[in-house]
């Protein structure tokens, strides 16, 4: 089952969780289920369809450039990266 880590920034949402493992097969499947134990979460991850401006995904390492289609493999590491800003 992949592990999900949830970045300091999205954790107010999960009441201070910093990872859970979830069921799912693609990147979709793996927000849904997180908005099913987090609700909010979803909203803060996505804008319609896909991952929102300024907020990538990596699995296992590698950045998911399939977006909510990108496949997770079972014991996957799933990691959601904010943009950074700054000077």
């Amino acid at each position: 089952m992949p592990t999900v880590f949830i970045p300091p920034m999205m954790r107010n949402y999960t009441d201070g969780v910093e990872h859970v493992q979830l069921e799912g097969k693609t990147l979709r499947q793996i927000v849904n289920a997180l908005e099913e134990r987090f609700p909010g979460t979803r909203r803060w991850l996505c804008e319609g369809d896909q991952l929102r401006p300024g907020v990538a995904a990596a699995i296992d390492g590698e950045v998911a450039r399939m977006g909510l289609l990108q496949p997770v493999p079972p014991d996957s590491e799933v990691h959601f990266l904010p943009a950074l800003s700054g000077g």
